[in-house]
């Protein structure tokens, strides 16, 4: 079977070359991701690979269907970008990677935290230059605080175990709750309460029409002034010009981002030589107490290999007539 891949980096060909032995399928990559521009190149293909800023509207799933494609595989948790209604019309089955090393985007969330509140990047930076001066450089313990989990499910749940290792009061809201948290001390309560007890919020649910903007002008003003707000699930969790707002007035007093709501037009590529023409991200990051990363929270070799074996299993199975391992990798 042949497998095309978009959104394809050099390390995603590594680890499904390498891991695609055990399975023999015809592997083709395409570098640039998946829309309406390049979807006709694909040509005898059964199966399709795709990324989180690939788009998979009706249109594009139309064309895959009149080519042949009857496997939709997701190498990622969130579907979003995925219309599911045109994918069941179309007869076509959709898998995904419903969990790929959870502590790899949880630890990733620790890192964005003590970066912005030690300001280690800034004193790196100092250094460099032979400055060894502190002023500008105090943050607070984490030890004592309390942080707000918004979703616990794998990611959510290893964050807490994380941040309870560090001392700190945690609270939690989800549709569902999780004993193990609540022996681990964790307590589960309405967002509002969250939101306004919270020193530290960290985002971990995914992005439906019910957790869109989740973070906006009123949330914001529920919250504690001078919160961190950490967000390493989905750019559309946040109302950008809310958040910038709430930068401006101090209600925040770190965000750190590791998605973007705009994303799919400047994350996994190299813009260095050019002039970004997203006036919004230009301004979120020239503020000081801001840190965005390039939705690299997931990259560590355990999840790259984890996708990848989870992704052609899951494909190979779907061509035998089964269904995945996992019945949550099963979308359609």
């Amino acid at each position: 079977m042949r497998v095309t891949f978009f959104s394809a980096k050099p390390y995603d060909r590594e680890f499904f070359d390498r891991l695609n032995a055990d399975f023999g399928f015809e592997l083709m990559y395409y570098e640039t991701h998946l829309g309406p521009h390049i979807v006709n190149a694909v040509e005898n293909s059964a199966a399709i690979c795709a990324f989180v800023n690939d788009k998979l509207d009706a249109g594009v799933l139309r064309v895959l269907a009149e080519k042949g494609v009857k496997y939709i595989a997701l190498r990622c948790a969130g579907f979003n970008n995925l219309d599911l209604e045109a994918a069941k019309q179309y007869g076509m089955r959709v898998c995904r990677v419903p969990a790929y090393s959870p502590e790899a985007v949880a630890e990733h969330a620790l890192a964005m935290i003590l970066t912005l509140n030690r300001k280690t990047h800034k004193a790196y930076n100092r250094v460099r230059e032979q400055n060894f001066a502190l002023n500008g450089l105090m943050g607070f313990n984490i030890h004592g605080k309390t942080v707000g989990i918004v979703g616990t499910g794998n990611i959510g749940q290893a964050f807490a175990r994380i941040m309870s290792g560090f001392g700190c009061t945690l609270l939690a809201t989800d549709i569902r709750e999780n004993d193990e948290l609540k022996a681990l001390g964790v307590r589960y309560v309405p967002l509002q309460h969250l939101l306004a007890q919270s020193d530290v919020i960290s985002l971990h649910c995914p992005l439906l029409e019910s957790t869109k903007h989740l973070i906006n002008e009123a949330s914001l003003q529920q919250m504690k002034p001078g919160v961190m707000i950490i967000n390493t699930s989905r750019g559309g969790l946040i109302d950008t010009p809310a958040v910038i707002a709430g930068l401006r007035s101090k209600r925040i007093g770190s965000l750190g981002i590791d998605v973007y709501e705009q994303e799919e037009k400047l994350f996994f590529r190299d813009l260095s030589h050019t002039i970004l023409n997203d006036d919004t991200i230009q301004l979120l990051m020239s503020f000081p107490n801001v840190l965005v990363t390039g939705h690299q929270a997931f990259f560590t070799e355990e999840a790259l290999e984890q996708i990848a074996r989870t992704t052609l299993c899951s494909l190979s199975r779907l061509e035998q007539g089964q269904t995945p391992e996992n019945p949550a990798a099963l979308l359609v």
